[in-house]
């Protein structure tokens, strides 16, 4: 049976009837209350003006207050990080003077930064609001992305994407973290679907930007380092305005009445993930490294990033390699935004309004094209001719569609972990496994394997197919889960509206709470 309560509420009440029905005031003692049990608990503010409250217009104020931020984040999270493929075919390996495996050395020390640096964020999350330290994060990453400029050999560029990575680990799971506090389980679907497209964004303006700053002729500034000055103000600028205009939480949003964060409060409640608790709790943060949902989010994560290895380093150099000039290059990669724009949106909103998400189904659809376009990279050979230039092409546009599959995980981890800490944690090894399969996939192209790099594209085939099936896997656990905690419920005493949503329970120990899939 579907999980999707917060669906069902909305779609056979009624909107306003979600904010009444799903939450009753609040009168037992909990043991570790949400921060949002005790706002409403103390607010001057009565239930029945927040029941009159019209819930569509309240998203639309949200959606426009924090939305459109949260895109710019993401969007010049990628263009950063994906610069150094931009670069690549702007002299940077030759003006830097990179030998043999060196490039790509560069390019997973990003990674491997970024992979470490989740460790203590999964703590800091747990203690600092996330609007600021996502603010922060971005403004010291744009700095680092400047910096990229003064590098003169291999060891300085090696610090600078370093730096970058440690600062951009937290974007993932601080946009994870806001939008599971603003929305419900089946609201939040096309909200990451929005920021998430600036991913395709980044790759459009990347190709832009990498063909602009290609036109600039000065030795002794070369394009690309103005390229990476340009990119990290404009970030750092972002990051500012981020700190700014993000709220530390749903009470502290000064956008909204108190009616207003009543209302919304107790239509996210049906959600029973909480919303925000800045307790540290070690047995919390133990049940998410024990809990089997979370090793099999993280190893699809982990199957799905390896092609990232085509989309964020070497889409360019593939495509040079087939027959086109630099500047060609840079301008051919951006059809690979459209493709991953599109595929965000289609499975954003088809989990939004397709019956019971299906968010399964949605991540093993779009792991075919990227079987596809692995097959069509790896097969269709490129001789002399250049005959298979479309096909070989096509091959790298499909498998951008991989890059939706990532919203549906990141969903699914701020919809189906419940407790503060054991969520902060869950998105926390989410976002590193992100990392271990960009670790990997740069790695796949080796220097020997140049221009073609077969084996590489063959393992972005075979990943998608393991990330697929594992997919099937976890599907079949989360209703299998799902049967047991009916079968509990069903010889246990009833738990109360307050103790299941405010009581900062995990999925675990919450009866209640039903997985979606």
């Amino acid at each position: 049976m579907s999980s999707d309560t917060d669906r069902n509420l909305t779609e056979v009440v009624g909107i306003s009837d979600v904010a009444s029905s799903s939450y009753s005031a609040p009168k037992q003692k909990l043991s570790d209350p949400d921060l949002a049990y005790n706002f409403l608990a103390n607010v001057n503010a009565s239930d029945d003006a927040a029941a009159r409250v019209d819930l569509k217009r309240l998203r639309r104020k949200i959606d426009w207050y924090i939305v459109p931020i949260m895109f710019l984040c993401y969007t010049m999270q990628f263009v950063d990080k994906v610069s150094l493929n931009y670069a690549a075919v702007m002299a940077l390996p030759k003006d830097l003077k990179l030998q043999g495996n060196e490039f790509t050395n560069a390019a997973t020390s990003f990674f491997i930064s970024y992979l470490i640096a989740e460790i203590p964020n999964g703590y800091i999350l747990n203690k600092v609001p996330a609007g600021k330290w996502l603010g922060a994060n971005v403004m010291l990453w744009g700095i680092a992305t400047a910096c990229t400029a003064a590098a003169h050999n291999y060891q300085s560029l090696l610090a600078a994407r370093v730096f970058l990575g440690i600062f951009e680990a937290a974007i993932a799971p601080s946009l994870m973290l806001i939008s599971s506090q603003y929305y419900t389980k089946s609201e939040q679907a096309p909200r990451f679907s929005f920021w998430y497209c600036g991913l395709g964004i980044g790759q459009i303006a990347g190709g832009a930007v990498s063909y602009g700053f290609q036109q600039l002729e000065n030795p002794s500034f070369q394009g690309w380092r103005v390229m990476f000055v340009v990119l990290g103000v404009v970030t750092a600028v972002i990051g500012i305005v981020t700190a700014l205009i993000i709220p530390d939480s749903p009470m502290a949003a000064q956008f909204l009445s108190e009616v207003e964060k009543v209302a919304l409060l107790k239509h996210v409640s049906v959600n029973k993930t909480g919303v925000q608790n800045m307790h540290f709790k070690p047995k919390h943060a133990l049940e998410a490294f024990a809990d089997i949902q979370i090793w099999l989010l993280t190893l699809i994560t982990v199957l799905i990033s390896i092609s990232s290895g085509v989309i964020t380093t070497y889409s360019t150099t593939l495509i040079k390699n087939i027959g086109y000039t630099p500047p060609q290059a840079a301008l051919l990669n951006m059809p690979s935004g459209i493709v991953s724009i599109f595929a965000t949106l289609l499975v954003g909103y088809g989990v939004r309004f397709m019956p019971s998400g299906q968010r399964w189904a949605w991540i093993v659809f779009c792991c075919v094209p990227g079987i596809m376009g692995g097959a069509l990279m790896s097969f269709l050979p490129s001789g002399k001719t250049n005959a298979n230039k479309p096909g070989l092409l096509a091959g790298i546009y499909l498998i951008n569609f991989v890059v939706a599959t990532l919203i549906v995980l990141y969903q699914w981890v701020a919809s189906n972990v419940a407790g503060s800490t054991k969520r902060v944690v869950s998105m926390a090894l989410v976002s590193a496994a992100f990392s271990v399969g960009n670790i990997v996939g740069p790695q796949t192209f080796q220097a020997k394997d140049a221009p073609q790099y077969i084996p590489a594209k063959i393992i972005v085939l075979a990943t998608q197919a393991a990330g697929a099936a594992v997919t099937v896997a976890l599907f079949a656990y989360y209703r299998y889960a799902n049967g047991q905690k009916e079968k509990r419920e069903a010889v246990m005493n009833e738990i109360s509206t307050e103790k299941s949503q405010w009581d900062n329970l995990t999925d675990k120990e919450n009866v209640k709470f039903r997985y979606v899939y």
